[in-house]
């Protein structure tokens, strides 16, 4: 965990693919019990520390995670993200190139909570829910693609879930379709920036995680993104 961002109502960190962002049956501490500590410690917090889990990233996900200081920037917060205030941008590292370049995908999400995984409609189908994303390829290597993806909705494994169904299952993703594990035990799929109007100060803020370090891959693909990555996504669908 890195410190990426705080003030007196936030705080983001830079989660690795190896810590969960609240308590789980596995038992191992979540970022909102070590960043109770870090705060505790910095400030010398006599007592209980207040934290707001805003949203939250699979295990196997890196990247940017936002957490409330305050109830007042929760309550801001989760209204926010529920009324999509919050930009949130991925990126995702792949072994098959789309078909298209751009391009923004529709499903109709079910969810198995017995195997927690998600399977993706065309059609509605009982009890599903509208899945949107958009995405862009910004870089490749040899035999790998890099993609830069906007949520349009918020759903279980979404991300995961619309790329295994576009044929582009992310590196080291078994559960989606891709055929080896990372030596990390992680996805390469990584939080890259949230972008939103501050719940108190009404300021525009930006913050950006980078991409993880124990994984050389992420280093070639974000060097290839130059001659590649333009202007913001746009599609017409």
């Amino acid at each position: 965990m890195t410190v990426l961002y705080e003030d007196n109502h936030l705080i983001a960190v830079n989660k690795s693919s190896s810590e969960i962002v609240q308590g789980d049956k596995t038992g191992d501490e979540p970022l909102s019990e070590t960043i109770k500590k870090y705060i505790k410690e910095k400030y010398n917090k006599p007592g209980d520390v207040y934290l707001g889990v805003t949203h939250r990233l699979d295990r196997p996900v890196s990247g940017v995670v936002l957490f409330a200081r305050t109830s007042k920037a929760l309550t801001r917060l989760n209204e926010m993200f529920k009324t999509q205030q919050v930009k949130k941008t991925y990126w995702a590292i792949v072994k098959n190139k789309p078909a298209n370049p751009v391009g923004r995908l529709e499903h109709y999400l079910v969810r198995n909570e017995k195997q927690n995984k998600s399977y993706a409609h065309d059609k509605m189908v009982p009890n599903a829910k509208k899945a949107a994303l958009k995405y862009k390829l910004i870089g490749q290597s040899d035999t790998f693609f890099l993609l830069e993806i906007e949520l349009e909705t918020g759903r279980h494994h979404q991300i995961r879930c619309q790329l295994a169904k576009m044929g582009c299952p992310i590196k080291g993703d078994l559960k989606y379709g891709f055929p080896r594990s990372n030596p990390n035990g992680g996805i390469s799929l990584h939080a890259r920036s949230v972008e939103f109007i501050h719940p108190v100060s009404k300021e525009l803020i930006r913050i950006t995680a980078p991409v993880p370090e124990d994984e050389k891959l992420w280093k070639v693909m974000t060097e290839s993104m130059l001659p590649l990555h333009g202007s913001p996504i746009q599609s017409k669908a």
